[in-house]
């Protein structure tokens, strides 16, 4: 017997095919399985992956922004930095011009008060000098007169003959000095 069953149980049943109602209740198994996973687990995924899909989209675009923004503040910034050296060379410029025009004037001002002074000088000079001519001729005529008057043995007092004989005596020595200088 006990052969007979091992025969009836190895003919009855072949291992390599399955038994039906293994078959259906693993299909069943598995359709309630793909219906969990596609009407649950595979929306769950799918929002997951957009979120992610859009968060870095999102840090990207935020990304590409910022750049542009610190692009537009970099050209900005080294725009302000060229109109502020322009603006320094500019200023620069001018105060060396203004420096250049101010020490002009201050020449033309030493200048011309040099000049004056000069001007000055040369007229006090000339007022001095004319000064000490009228000086000097009216003792040289009072010395000469009374010295002629000596040696003529007369008086010269009167005023105009005594000029006459004055103005001939200087007169001559003039002529004496511009030939000696000569």
């Amino acid at each position: 017997m006990n052969q007979t069953v091992i025969l009836a149980a190895t003919a009855g049943a072949n291992p390599l095919i399955p038994n039906v109602w293994e078959i259906l209740v693993t299909l069943l198994g598995f359709a309630v399985l793909m219906f969990i996973v596609v009407k649950f687990v595979s929306p769950a995924f799918e929002k997951t992956f957009a979120e992610r899909t859009e968060a870095i989209e999102g840090g990207i675009a935020k990304a590409e922004a910022a750049q542009a923004e610190a692009s537009a503040a970099l050209d900005e910034y080294k725009q302000q930095l060229l109109d502020a050296r322009t603006e320094a060379n500019r200023i620069r410029e001018d105060a060396r011009a203004e420096g250049a025009q101010i020490l002009a004037e201050l020449k033309e001002k030493a200048q011309a008060e040099a000049a004056r002074i000069s001007e000055q000088a040369q007229a006090q000079i000339a007022a001095e000098r004319q000064a000490a001519v009228t000086s000097l001729r009216s003792e040289v005529g009072t010395l000469a007169t009374e010295l002629a008057g000596k040696i003529v043995g007369e008086s010269l007092n009167d005023d105009a003959r005594a000029a006459r004989v004055v103005d001939r005596f200087l007169a001559d020595l003039e002529t004496q000095s511009a030939g000696a200088a000569k």
